[in-house]
Formats: C-alpha cells, sequence, structure tokens
C-alpha cells in the first residue's frame, strides 16, 4: 500500500531535492508550488518537468492561482488576474468570470501544472473575516453559486482540475484558520442556504475536487472541525452527493498543527472521509504525516479499505487530469502577442 500516494506536498527551493525525489518515487500523489517554487516560466517548466519525470505513476501538479492576493504566478507574462470579487461585481459577470477561468486554465496548462485551488465557494457574509474578503465572488450566496459553477466549468474544459473550496464555509467566520481555530455559528437551516448553496452548484457542474476548512461548525459538529469531522464529510459526500476528491486544507496550518501532532492529523483527517491530504511546509513533516498513517493502520483506528478508497478516487483525478511533461510550446504562447491580447480582452474594463 503506497501511503504517499494520500498526500500533494510543498517543498522549498527552485529545483527538486532528493528527499522530494524519494517521495515521488515511492509513490507520492501530488506537489503544489508556492512563490519560493517559482522564479520563471521556463524554470517552473523544467521543474514540473523534472517532477513528473521522477515518478511512477501519474504526480499532480497542482497551486493556487485565485487572482487577486492569492496567485503564486505573478508578473510577466502572468495574466494580472484581480480578485475574483471585481469580476463578481462587473457587468455581464458570468461571461467575465468564464473567460477569466479559460485563460488561466490556458497558463496553466501552458507549464505543465494539473490541478488549481479555485475557486473560492466562500459566501462573504462577515465584514470581519480576515481571510476570505474579496477572494469571494459575492455576499450573494446565489451569485457565488452561479459564477463558483461558471468557473469550474471552463477551468475544467481547459484542462485543469478545479477545486472548490472551503467547505462547509469560511466566510462568516472572524478568524483566519492559518492563525487559530474559527467556529461557524451559523443555524443548520442557515448553513443550508448560504455557505452550502454555493457547494451543491459546482458539485452539479462537476466539480473534480472540493477543499475542507479546518473550522469548526456549531450546526454540524461543535467539536471537531471540518477537515477532522465525520459528520461534516458524511455531508459532503452523502448529503451533497460528491463523488470527487476530498482534500484536506494544509495540516501545518496553526489552527489544526497547534492542536494535533501531524501523525494524529493526517490520520483522523483521512479516517474523517478527507482522500488526498496536504502537508505545504516541509517534507519532514511529510514524511511523518505518513509515519502516522502507517502507525494506525497497525493500532487498527484506520482502515485498509479506508485507504485503498481514497487514493483510488485521487487515481481517478489523476488519470483524467495528470499530463507528462510539458514541451515548450506553452512558453512560447505565453510570450505571444495573441497571449497579450487576449489577456486585455479578459480584463477589458476591470483593471
Amino acid at each position: 500500500m503506497q501511503l504517499p500516494r494520500l498526500f500533494t506536498i510543498g517543498f522549498d527551493g527552485l529545483t527538486a531535492t532528493d528527499q522530494l525525489l524519494s517521495l515521488i518515487e515511492a509513490g507520492l500523489g501530488g506537489v503544489i508550488l508556492f512563490r519560493r517554487n517559482i522564479e520563471s516560466p521556463e524554470q517552473v517548466l523544467r521543474l514540473i518537468g523534472n517532477l513528473k519525470r521522477a515518478a511512477r505513476r501519474p504526480l499532480v501538479v497542482s497551486i493556487d492561482q485565485e487572482g487577486g492576493r492569492v496567485a503564486r504566478l505573478r508578473g510577466n507574462p502572468w495574466a494580472p488576474v484581480p480578485a475574483m470579487r471585481v469580476f463578481g461585481e462587473a457587468a455581464e459577470a458570468e461571461r467575465r468570470v468564464r473567460a477569466v477561468a479559460a485563460l488561466l486554465a490556458r497558463e496553466l496548462r501552458a507549464v505543465g501544472i494539473d490541478l488549481d485551488f479555485a475557486p473560492v465557494l466562500d459566501v462573504d457574509t462577515n465584514p470581519a473575516n480576515p481571510v476570505i474578503g474579496d477572494r469571494s465572488f459575492s455576499r450573494d450566496p446565489l451569485a457565488v453559486a452561479e459564477l463558483g459553477a461558471a468557473f469550474v466549468e471552463e477551468m475544467q474544459r481547459g484542462g485543469v482540475a478545479a477545486c472548490g473550496k472551503h467547505f462547509p464555509g469560511h466566510g462568516d467566520t472572524d478568524t483566519d484558520s492559518h492563525v487559530d481555530l474559527p467556529r461557524l455559528r451559523r443555524s443548520r437551516t442557515d448553513l443550508e442556504r448560504i455557505e452550502l448553496a454555493p457547494f451543491r452548484a459546482a458539485i452539479e457542474a462537476g466539480v473534480a475536487a472540493v477543499m475542507t476548512a479546518h473550522v469548526v461548525s456549531d450546526a454540524l459538529d461543535p467539536d471537531w472541525p471540518a477537515t477532522l469531522s465525520p459528520t461534516a464529510m458524511h455531508l459532503l459526500r452523502e448529503g451533497l452527493a460528491f463523488h470527487g476528491v476530498i482534500v484536506s486544507d494544509d495540516l501545518q496550518m496553526k489552527a489544526i498543527a497547534d492542536r494535533w501532532p501531524i501523525g494524529e492529523a493526517a490520520w483522523r483527517a483521512l479516517a474523517a472521509g478527507c482522500d488526498q491530504l496536504l502537508v505545504c511546509e516541509n517534507l519532514t513533516a511529510a514524511e511523518q504525516a505518513i509515519a502516522g498513517i502507517a502507525a494506525a493502520l497497525e493500532r487498527g483506528v484506520l482502515e485498509e479499505e479506508r485507504v485503498r478508497e481514497a487514493a483510488a478516487r485521487w487515481d481517478e483525478l489523476a488519470e483524467r487530469y495528470a499530463r507528462p511533461a510539458a514541451g515548450t510550446e506553452g512558453l512560447a504562447w505565453l510570450d505571444s502577442a495573441g497571449h497579450r491580447a487576449r489577456i486585455a480582452e479578459v480584463l477589458d474594463g476591470l483593471v
């Protein structure tokens, strides 16, 4: 049983280390790129190519390329995409969202990126929220639902898997889960009407993945954050009929890391219903998380069938979206007049 298959991990540097290549050769599920891994389109293409050529099974390369303040690819030649709120408030919002999602997908595919952790499906209902804000399309759940589904359809039509986040909703909290554990105090009725509506729409649109929130929802499970809550994951899987990949948010965020050791957090997230686990800060933590799952299997607190089910779902996503190392034709397009003209057309009147 290849336990590394259950993980998408972050790493330091512009090139692959022996430690990273060893995990990839052992069957790692994916890698996620951050600004610390990016120097230029040529370097990104080369890095991803080296990672994918080292893999014995399809490796999914992912990134957070939402637009606005959460965009890892910045500067020329990348499109200077504003926050999704700008699109949500624009005339012809759905047309514009479809256009920008298609543009982002083509940019990502040009360098070999397979999965974008976007769109944000949180509804921005709390002005005191320090982490969502204009990352959300709107303060109106119906608008978020419509625009989120449009983004998903166009991103995936462009050959890049989309991931809706952060289930069951991070928009009405007043705490950033990077630094502490937020609590969502909605009633179940309001949760259904506000937070869940965009996720239902994205699922109907065929979204490949959904990311969990490190948020305690009083209406679902007052004791555990959604990432570690079987009740919350059951709602997503059975109540919303989601059959794709459930991805945990980064298990090294303080909402989780300050309360559970990484090995325990990993097996609890998997047991709750997550299929792919994010460990974004360092490779040693990823190895500790893998060891934690192995120990949980040995103790009998985690079932082998759950591990096989999670790996199978990830393999289905990888089969559909993970491509071999990309050639240089994408680089030529990124530096072309046609690309620049497309950016101007998509962003006309917005920036």
